[in-house]
């Protein structure tokens, strides 16, 4: 009977020690979780929100944190970077009715995280969504020329209104940048040819101004050549007309000091036979010339007669000296 009766209870003791066991362990499962939420470390440029009961309690910054297990929660989590973002391509209808995909990249800064959690449900999809609009209505306005030269002005005018529209959100918009402009292959092709067009024209200009600095270049120094060459000929004629005025000078000097001495010496004893027979000389002389350069000959009446020819002008001679009064002076000479 004793046998009998301590099997129930051994069978029962074994029961409650492992219940006890399983709610041990239970106990200390519970203990670690709750350990774990309780401990919070939140890292640098990063802020967490801490919700107690389902409602907003606080925002843990970067540090070491206590929370309350199974009351408060992390509900969201933030960084304070700034984030790069990619806008997807769209296609935008410029004032010119032409079609151009455009893309783009958007950075933003969360400021506010209380904000960014309970302002708006997804920041990052309604600011990419702002973005797209406000590029399509400022695409809009401008011409397909214009796009490509007013992209600070565009780029301005997103974050404008991207700022604007986000300062509830608890965000900063800093930059954006428009990405690529893609206009239709048409356009391209247009524009190709255009800019091919330009370029020749720039090229065509340069060139004929080249040539014009060329053509004044050598007209300059060709101006300059005959500007010197005619000082040139003016000095040199002014040295060969004063050489010939000196030439003249002394061959006139010299011509009236020969017919002074030649007077002298027609007044010594012999003279008028010296001249007479010079005269005499000379006359035979040139009439020997004149046959000799042609072949016409005039021939003087009294050609035999070359004393008496000689006599005459000893005759002229002697009255020159007599109305000279046996004196001969040269004029002056300029």
């Amino acid at each position: 009977m004793n046998a009998t009766f301590l099997t129930p209870l051994l069978a029962q003791s074994d029961g409650s020690s492992g219940f006890f066991a399983a709610l041990v362990v239970a106990l200390v499962a519970i203990l670690v979780v709750a350990l774990i939420k309780t401990a919070r470390i939140v890292p640098q440029r990063q802020a967490h929100i801490v919700e107690r009961l389902g409602k907003y309690h606080r925002t843990m910054e970067a540090g070491f944190h206590i929370t309350i297990p199974f009351i408060e929660r992390v509900a969201y989590k933030h960084s304070l970077k700034e984030v790069a973002m990619d806008v997807p391509p769209q296609f935008c209808i410029t004032k010119d009715n032409i079609s151009i995909e455009i893309d783009g990249l958007l950075y933003m800064q969360v400021l506010d995280p209380k904000l960014a959690s309970y302002g708006i449900d997804n920041y990052y999809f309604a600011a990419t969504q702002l973005a797209q609009t406000t590029l399509r209505s400022e695409i809009g306005k401008l011409e397909l020329d214009r796009t490509f030269e007013e992209r600070d002005t565009i780029n301005a005018q997103v974050i404008t209104a991207l700022d604007k529209a986000s300062e509830p959100w608890g965000l900063k918009i800093t930059r954006y940048e428009i990405a690529n402009i893609k206009p239709p292959q048409s356009v391209q092709d247009a524009l190709e040819k255009q800019m091919r067009a330009e370029r020749e024209r720039r090229a065509t200009i340069a060139l004929s101004e080249g040539q014009r600095e060329a053509q004044i270049n050598v007209a300059e120094g060709q101006k300059q050549e005959v500007i010197k060459q005619s000082e040139a000929k003016k000095l040199s004629q002014i040295n060969e007309a004063e050489g010939k005025a000196r030439e003249i000078e002394l061959l006139a000097n010299a011509t009236a000091e020969g017919i002074i001495r030649i007077a002298h010496a027609t007044q010594q004893p012999g003279g008028k036979d010296a001249v007479n027979l010079r005269i005499a000389e000379q006359y035979v002389i040139q009439f020997g010339n004149l046959a000799k350069e042609t072949n016409t000959l005039i021939l003087p009446q009294n050609l035999s007669d070359i004393g008496g020819a000689v006599a005459g002008l000893a005759k002229i001679l002697d009255n020159s000296r007599q109305d000279g009064n046996s004196s001969i002076v040269p004029p002056p000479l300029r």
